[in-house]
This record gives structure tokens, C-alpha cells and sequence, in this order.
């Protein structure tokens, strides 16, 4: 573990930092942070600031004309984001869309694709579920007049194991399967980081009558997705992770091309529900397209789309495949320095060791203080941000985009200090 090695790899895989803001190092003596937390928000992106004031500027010369006459229109602007969304999660342009936001979006799908009815009750989640996630499903069961406690069902791992494991999933949907009228699980959970078999799930969840539906908010921009190709029902992902759309950015979208132009299935409608063509007619019935746009209920917002817009073009130019392929280089290097660390300290990786098991999150449990405070610690004495959950995770993400060799470095040796070889 030392700062030639890592420096001499950084060398020979330089990723794409350039491209991106890496904020002061508040600690460590270093002149930028080891960000770790782009798993939770993604650094910004150079070219985010000049785009966005384009459009900004847009609307102080053209007023209401902009919608049409802006170099990047506001009527048609959600149309921009579409095929690189498409490509990013494997799925159809007509299949992908980008609008509001991650949970407003997992409640629209589930008014169209949880419909409980007969025996065939049941949501299916992972117990270590994104709480947004847990809330929004008993919510959903509620509004139906269904006892949530009943009808939620909560997958948990084995005993003294920390991730849900395939096989057990496929169990359940196989022995109880005809009671589940919606899977609804985490493509990569955001706790262990632990990837789940998401065509595998996906096939026995169908197989089972159930509907198959993916939260992707760490999976998307993190593993390559094939949502068309697998069968996926339905799927929604948030942008301000992986894809560094800024805090609170916009979700994407996707419905499989079986679905689109139901005219059985219900959804919520508004303006945008209804076909480009007709949107000015000003009548009062809807004709949506037969695309997944039908689930679309407002305008685009503008300022929000833009971000969303240069991340998901610079995905398309680097591509997930090469993506992915450094976050596994990245991923392994971070993990065999924490193999040197972490014996005889109160650290313990909770996140699979098989690199196709997960993304480019490594967890860490710690028993000797709170994840908060490791977490400080961390970024005040080392210059190292990562993310805390409570009471006992810190997630490390060396994101492929800008993460080094070096700053995989510097977290080892940060927890190394941190937890001196004697401590208890």
C-alpha cells in the first residue's frame, strides 16, 4: 500500500476526472477530498455550469418564445435525454423517459402495475429496503384498503449474513409466488451494496404471475442493465448518484413495450399524459401515446432536465461498458488494500467479495464508534468523504468517472490511523 504504486496505476488508468469538480480536502493535508460518497451524491460535472446558464439565458432573451425557439427548445427539451437514458439502461426509447422525481415516480408505476385482486395480495421488498421505498409500498397497500404488515412482505438475509441471496428470493416466488402481485426490489441494495440477479428475479417473479419492478437509483450509471432484453415490467432510478445530476435531480423511467398503449392499464394523467400532437388543442379528454411518455403528467422542468441532460451524454460517450470495466479494476484495488487493514480492527466488509455480486460500493461495518463518527473523523483528520448510515455502516464508492487509485489509498490509510493495531 503505497502512494507510488497507487499513483503509478492512476497513471496507467486515468478514469475521467478532468471532467469533473473535486471539492477541497478539509483534512489530511491534501488539496482535494478522496470523495468516497458518489453513491449517495455524484460530483459535478465542468461542463453542468455553462450548460445550465445556456438555458438560463435562453429565458432572459426569449421569454415565452423559448419554448420553440431556444437553441434546446422547452417544449420537446425531455425528448433530448431520451435515447441516452434509453441506451444507459438498456431499454427502447419509447420504453424511457425522464421526468419528476425517484419515490413520485415509483408511486405513479404502482398505481398502473400494483393491482392487487383475489389471493393475490402481496408486495414483495428486501428487508434492508431504501426506507423511501418501505414507505411508499405500505402506503400503496394502505390506499388499497390492504393491512400493510400483512401484505408487505420483507425478504431477509440468512442468519449472521448481511445480503439477501438469490436463491432464497427465487424460493419464495416459487413456493408463494401465486399470493405476490408485485416484486419491487433494489437493483443494487443501498446498504451492503450487494447487485441482485436482476433477469433472474425478474424471470421467476414473472414465471410466478407477479409483476416485476426495479428501484435502480444505485444500479443506474454503476452495472450495465438490459431491462428490455430481461422482461423488467417497470423500472425508476434517481439521477444525483451515479449520474451526478446534482442533489435532488430528476428519475428516470422505464415501462417494457408490452405495456404501452394498454388501454386497461390505469394510470394518472395530466397535460404531458396526452400526445405531443394534441397537447394544444386544449381538450378535455387525453389521447396518450402509445410510448411510455402516457405516464408523464407535467411540463418538463427545465433548469432540473439540463444537469440530467450533459451527465447522460457524457455516460453515452464514455460508455457503461468501459464503465464498468475500471469500476471492477477501481473496486478490486480498494477492496485488497481493506483486506490488509481491516484484520484485527473492529472493521469488517459487509459487501460481497464476488465482483459480479455487486457495484462499485464497498461497506464497512464498525464496531468500535457510531458511522457518524467514523465518517467525521474520516473527512476533518483525512480529507476522505464517505458515507455514513447508521448505526454501524461507512459506504466507500470508488466511482469509475473520477475516483483514483489514490484516494482508494487514502482511505486505507485513514482507517488504518483511525484504528491504531492495538485498539479494542
Amino acid at each position: 500500500m503505497t502512494e507510488v504504486d497507487a499513483r503509478r496505476r492512476d497513471e496507467a488508468d486515468p478514469g475521467h476526472r478532468d471532467l469533473f469538480r473535486i471539492p477541497p480536502a478539509e483534512g489530511g493535508g491534501y488539496a482535494e477530498v478522496a470523495y468516497m460518497a458518489g453513491n449517495s451524491l455524484g460530483l459535478q460535472p465542468r461542463a453542468t455550469r455553462d450548460e445550465l446558464l445556456e438555458d438560463l439565458d435562453a429565458w432572459a432573451r426569449l421569454g415565452v418564445e423559448g419554448h420553440l425557439e431556444a437553441g434546446r427548445p422547452w417544449l420537446p427539451y425531455h425528448e433530448l435525454l431520451t435515447e441516452q437514458a434509453a441506451r444507459l439502461v438498456g431499454g427502447l426509447p419509447s420504453e424511457t423517459v425522464v421526468m419528476n422525481s425517484l419515490t413520485v415516480n415509483l408511486h405513479l408505476l404502482m398505481v398502473s402495475f400494483y393491482r392487487p385482486s383475489g389471493t393475490r395480495t402481496r408486495i414483495v421488498i428486501e428487508d434492508a429496503a431504501f426506507p423511501s421505498d418501505s414507505y411508499a409500498v405500505r402506503s400503496q397497500v394502505a390506499f388499497h384498503g390492504l393491512d400493510p404488515d400483512a401484505e408487505v412482505v420483507r425478504l431477509r438475509p440468512r442468519d449472521g449474513e448481511d445480503c439477501l441471496r438469490t436463491e432464497d428470493v427465487l424460493a419464495y416466488l416459487r413456493d408463494e409466488g401465486g399470493r405476490v402481485a408485485l416484486v419491487l426490489l433494489g437493483g443494487v441494495n443501498y446498504l451492503t451494496g450487494e447487485l441482485m440477479d436482476i433477469p433472474a428475479i425478474t424471470g421467476a417473479a414473472r414465471a410466478a404471475g407477479a409483476v416485476a419492478g426495479w428501484d435502480l437509483a444505485h444500479a443506474a450509471g454503476n452495472v450495465p442493465l438490459r431491462l428490455h432484453e430481461w422482461g423488467v415490467d417497470f423500472a425508476a432510478w434517481c439521477s444525483y448518484k451515479y449520474l451526478n445530476s446534482g442533489p435532488g435531480a430528476l428519475s428516470g423511467v422505464f415501462v417494457h413495450e408490452w405495456h404501452l398503449g394498454d388501454p386497461d392499464l390505469p394510470r394518472f394523467e395530466g397535460w404531458w399524459s396526452t400526445a405531443a400532437a394534441t397537447r394544444f388543442e386544449m381538450t378535455p379528454t387525453s389521447r396518450p401515446p402509445a410510448t411510455v411518455e402516457a405516464w408523464q403528467i407535467s411540463n418538463p422542468p427545465i433548469y432540473a432536465m439540463g444537469p440530467v441532460r450533459t451527465s447522460l451524454e457524457l455516460f453515452d460517450k464514455v460508455g457503461m461498458e468501459a464503465l464498468r470495466a475500471r469500476s471492477l479494476r477501481l473496486t478490486a484495488y480498494l477492496e485488497s488494500l481493506l483486506d490488509e487493514v481491516l484484520p484485527g480492527r473492529p472493521l469488517v466488509q459487509v459487501t460481497p467479495r464476488d465482483p459480479e455480486r455487486r457495484g462499485c460500493q464497498l461497506s464497512v461495518r464498525t464496531t468500535a464508534m457510531g458511522a457518524n463518527e467514523l465518517a467525521r473523523r474520516l473527512r476533518h483528520e483525512h480529507g476522505v468523504i464517505a458515507d455514513a448510515r447508521q448505526p454501524d455502516i461507512v459506504r466507500f464508492a470508488p466511482v469509475p468517472l473520477y475516483s483514483t487509485y489514490d484516494d482508494c489509498r487514502r482511505v486505507a490509510e485513514a482507517l488504518a490511523a483511525i484504528f491504531p493495531k492495538d485498539a479494542s
